[in-house]
């Protein structure tokens, strides 16, 4: 059994990175599809994306250039989860936008899972 320990910051924001990653490489779908658990949430501006749908809410959109990860704060939730929130700032040619994020962890089957992610306008 895995505990959260020190290294959760820093576990939590690789997973985090590892989502904008996949994002810029025009995969963000695919990846929240396996990341999320089954009854995860994804809430944007003006929709609540459930696991099911979030593959088709990336189709079709131009991935991000570049993004920075800004301010992050790290929440515990007992032994097996945690939030991170932050500031972000991500560019896509010319426009560059500011969202202030959380995404809530829970780790479960030998990983981290997104159990809801929150953005909004900063």
């Amino acid at each position: 059994m895995t505990e959260i320990t020190d290294d959760l910051p820093a576990i939590l924001l690789r997973e985090e990175h590892a989502g904008w990653k996949a994002i810029l490489e025009g995969r963000g779908g695919e990846h929240y599809a396996r990341a999320m658990t089954r009854d995860g949430l994804m809430i944007v501006e003006g929709a609540s994306i459930g696991r099911a749908d979030v593959a088709g809410s990336f189709a079709g959109t131009v991935p991000w250039d570049a993004y920075e990860i800004h301010e992050p704060a790290i929440i515990r939730l007992g032994d097996h989860a945690g939030i991170v929130a932050y500031r972000a700032v991500a560019k896509r040619g010319d426009e560059r936008v500011e969202l202030r994020m959380a995404t809530t962890y829970v780790y479960g089957g030998g990983s981290w899972r997104v159990a809801l992610h929150q953005q909004s306008p900063a």
